[in-house]
């Protein structure tokens, strides 16, 4: 049966969550059992997707107060950055972990990002607007969620920073020859020159993150940060790619559903 309440959440994504939350310790002089971890998790997600404030979350999915305190708790013990390493894991598992990974800012409340080549996130690390890009290089690519399998001869890491000019310095160079990576940074004034160019080589890979960004913006919480503290932004963050890798596990096996079936 479809859901009818959009803060109630999912079976497939309990499924997923539910082994990932801390076991609540049993209060020995008794009290008000704490709220249902299904209930809150739906409430916290329903604050993420519509973007609304804390204190306007209605009664019936539940106290606001409540729900904050639970976010809060969970943020500090690392529950939401877990999630989406299981649904990084997931992704890998069914499908691979794509190639060419991309790294890019965005001004604001800047979120440098590191995603694989179907687009989904491996790395968020947010920062003021005024903190240049390439300064954020090296702790963008330090900051994945899951483990990355070393560079090999016959399998060599390629990474794409040739998103604008803010990467065209020796510090994203460096730190990317550190880490083992093969870097392909666009100079400036190069994609001005190579406009049109009929060789994919020479064509801007900007679309993959700029994808993903997109798909984290449909996630209304994001848009304005309304966060004081940079690790309450960065714990929705990880929920909004946690989500994505999860959707795209999903739309994977029902396209595998379909070609088997297709096939027979």
């Amino acid at each position: 049966m479809a859901r009818t309440k959009p803060w109630e959440l999912s079976d497939d994504v309990w499924e997923r969550a539910q082994p990932l939350l801390p076991r609540r310790k049993p209060h020995p002089r008794g009290g008000r059992p704490p709220r249902d971890d299904r209930q809150m998790l739906g409430a916290i997600l329903y604050v993420l997707r519509t973007g609304l404030q804390w204190n306007a979350l209605p009664r019936e999915i539940g106290a606001s107060t409540t729900v904050y305190d639970r976010f809060r708790a969970w943020e500090r013990e690392g529950v939401f950055e877990r999630l989406w390493a299981a649904g990084l894991e997931e992704v890998d598992e069914l499908v691979g972990i794509g190639h060419n990974p991309t790294d890019r800012g965005k001004h604001g409340t800047k979120r440098s990002t590191l995603s694989e080549g179907h687009g989904l996130p491996l790395a968020v690390v947010v920062a003021g607007a005024h903190v240049p890009d390439m300064k954020l290089a090296a702790p963008t690519l330090d900051a994945l969620v899951i483990v990355r399998p070393a560079p090999t001869g016959q399998w060599p890491q390629h990474l794409c920073l040739d998103m604008d000019k803010g990467y065209d310095y020796d510090l994203p160079r460096f730190a990317a020859e550190q880490r083992g990576y093969i870097a392909h940074i666009r100079t400036r004034g190069e994609e001005r020159a190579q406009a049109g160019s009929s060789d994919p080589s020479k064509q801007p890979r900007r679309w993959v993150v700029e994808r993903l960004h997109s798909w984290l913006n449909r996630s209304r919480r994001l848009l304005v940060r309304w966060e004081k503290l940079a690790r309450t932004y960065l714990a929705f963050v990880q929920l909004a790619c946690a989500l994505l890798c999860f959707q795209h596990c999903a739309r994977w096996r029902r396209l595998r559903t379909a070609s088997s079936g297709y096939a027979a």
